[in-house]
């Protein structure tokens, strides 16, 4: 029997970062996370799945073979196979486009590997293995099993990934949304700066596997569980200031634990620098309450109110987008999640 489904499914840029797993399972993180979901910035997956007994996998990018994507995809299929034990076998055709540049610094582990688990999910309900109630959950349970963030991809505006007692609901299996934000937050831009284009020095598996044996580690696990409840009274207050600060300091923290792990590394750029910079003297001059985040890597997510897009755009055109290699930018914006293509 062959099965057809589509999914698109969004990036997303923590604001309370993910950084380390816990040993004992997989995919389970070490410190619970919240994040903006993306709108515009999203994979698109056509999968084709034909029963069989075989496994056999096809996958293209951007209608181009791609077969470097296939290990991936098998690691994957074996971590599901619990969930759903017909995945080890039949033709996988995958399809899968992004509205962005792959390897441009923008989550796209996070939006395809979810993009997929949906998919997998939706030939699962099909197959009358999966009911509509735990449709969503299961799905955000086999999206961590390929990327940990991508269990948050699953759900918007804003979603939590990682058990935390101020979160009702909270998991380290799976995301949830999280629904209780100010209405400013909730569409709030995300502009993200790209510094640099190109594959990233250090993989994010490889840093998360560096917290291990971190100096700071256990430290930084308090910080991020504060920083969680902190971020929940900002969110729901409205109060963009502590936002702001909670925000910014997640980042720099994010990367300064790279650059004290054993090995060390950096993945920010000179022009990652200057551009913070550049944002600190507006919001200092201006008192703009514009901001920040860093993903893994050396682009920038500059964060604004959607009121003031048109001051932002204004001051990127004129300021940071001389710090962009190429002078590339993408506009995007929190959105409400994936949606079923038909």
């Amino acid at each position: 029997m062959e099965f057809n489904t589509s999914w698109a499914s969004p990036s997303n840029i923590a604001l309370v970062k993910y950084w380390g797993k816990k040993p004992e399972r997989v995919q389970l993180p070490s410190n619970s996370s919240i994040s903006f979901t993306l709108s515009h910035c999203k994979t698109i997956t056509h999968l084709k799945y034909k029963e069989g007994t075989d496994l056999s996998i096809k996958v293209t990018l951007d209608e181009k073979d791609e077969p470097s994507f296939i290990p991936k995809i098998e690691q994957f299929i074996k971590r599901i196979s619990h969930v759903f034990p017909f995945v080890t076998s039949g033709e996988y055709e995958v399809n899968t486009t992004n509205s962005f540049p792959h390897s441009s610094g923008i989550a796209s582990s996070a939006s395809g590997l979810s993009a997929l688990a949906l998919c997998i999910c939706d030939i699962a309900t099909k197959k009358g293995l999966l009911n509509s109630k735990d449709f969503y959950q299961t799905a955000s349970i086999l999206s961590r099993l390929g990327s940990g963030s991508a269990s948050r991809s699953v759900f918007g505006p804003l979603s939590v990934w990682g058990e935390h007692l101020a979160f009702d609901g909270s998991s380290d299996e799976f995301a949830i949304p999280y629904t209780n934000a100010s209405a400013i937050f909730n569409n709030y831009c995300d502009t993200i700066l790209l510094v640099h284009k190109g594959q990233k020095s250090v993989s994010s598996s490889v840093g998360h596997n560096l917290v291990d044996n971190h100096p700071f580690a256990n430290a930084r696990f308090r910080q991020a569980s504060q920083n969680m409840s902190e971020i929940k009274r900002a969110l729901e207050s409205a109060d963009i200031d502590k936002f702001i600060a909670i925000v910014e300091s997640e980042a720099l923290t994010l990367h300064s634990l790279m650059m004290s792990s054993n090995p060390y590394f950096i993945l920010m750029k000179p022009n990652t620098l200057k551009i913070i910079n550049a944002i600190w003297e507006k919001r200092k001059i201006s008192k703009e309450k514009w901001c920040f985040t860093l993903d893994a890597g050396a682009n920038v997510h500059f964060l604004y109110p959607s009121e003031d897009k048109e001051m932002a755009i204004q001051f990127i055109e004129n300021e940071l987008k001389q710090y962009c290699e190429n002078g590339a930018f993408i506009h995007d914006c929190v959105g409400s999640g994936p949606e079923k293509i038909a």
